[in-house]
């Protein structure tokens, strides 16, 4: 059970990481990205200050999947102080839904007012291409690790910030880049989802799917900080075409789809 003396406990302990974060960086900035599969290429644009590998933080999480650094870099991007989480935690894992949120409570202890989600994830959506952003306009938590009743859609606010969202997309035009919205649905994986969960995930209102971001929205959320989420299309869902899928080829497309975001985020935080 989850009580407030045990929630207490770990924003103390997260307390503690965030010093040692300020003092091998000093860290003092309002804006932090957290950085999905094969996206890291934003890194290349900051000017760094310190990296820190997760294993350096005390009792903090490692990710264990391709694409994440498990590594924070604090620097300058633009001359605006950010902090920089390659690498997120998923439920598959087997971390608790707690510790899948630990980047955004070390965030909240360091002051951050300002937060950037980044995923990768297969489009529902017939309309998208893979290659494609999309701006993360709602959310479903799709795990049915409560009940079998179809998940409610989540919008607004406290999750998502409007001032967040069309300034995105003010950017997004500036720099050519083809924006999309949707809804994101959180499902629990690892594996893939079958075509027929596809066609329901479609069917309940989904534009995008994947395996991470809800439980760092949920938390944000909470915190009340200002966010922001932008996912990768890095494949159409199983099904909606005949190509099998392969987490290989996610981390490719988005590295390649890298450099549209990474210059979204940059736009963005020149703005901010």
């Amino acid at each position: 059970m989850w009580t407030a003396s045990v929630e207490r406990w770990q924003l103390m302990h997260f307390g503690i990481m965030a010093q040692e974060i300020i003092d091998k960086s000093d860290f003092s900035g309002k804006i932090g990205v957290i950085l999905g599969s094969g996206l890291s290429n934003i890194c290349r644009e900051v000017e760094p200050i310190s990296i820190i590998p997760y294993s350096d933080l005390s009792n903090f999480p490692i990710s264990t999947v391709e694409g994440h650094k498990s590594e924070m870099l604090i620097g300058l991007l633009d001359e605006v102080e950010i902090i920089i989480a390659s690498g997120r935690f998923h439920y598959y894992e087997g971390y608790s839904f707690h510790e899948v949120t630990s980047v955004v409570k070390l965030f909240h202890e360091l002051g951050i007012e300002n937060i950037i989600i980044t995923n990768s994830s297969g489009a529902l959506n017939k309309s998208f291409s893979p290659g494609e952003l999309m701006v993360v306009t709602g959310h479903m938590d799709c795990t049915y690790r409560h009940s079998s009743i179809d998940p409610k859609l989540y919008n607004g606010i406290p999750y998502y910030d409007s001032g967040l969202m069309e300034l995105s997309f003010e950017c997004a035009k500036k720099m050519g880049i083809n924006l999309r919205d949707g809804n994101y649905c959180w499902t629990q994986g690892p594996s893939y989802e079958t075509p027929a969960e596809v066609q329901e995930l479609i069917n309940l209102g989904g534009d995008a799917v994947g395996m991470s971001t809800v439980p760092e929205i949920i938390a944000s959320g909470e915190f009340g900080i200002r966010t922001l989420v932008l996912s990768c299309l890095t494949n159409m869902a199983a099904g909606i075409t005949n190509k099998p899928l392969s987490h290989i080829d996610v981390v490719k497309m988005a590295k390649k789809s890298s450099k549209d975001i990474s210059r979204l985020i940059l736009g963005l935080i020149q703005e901010l």
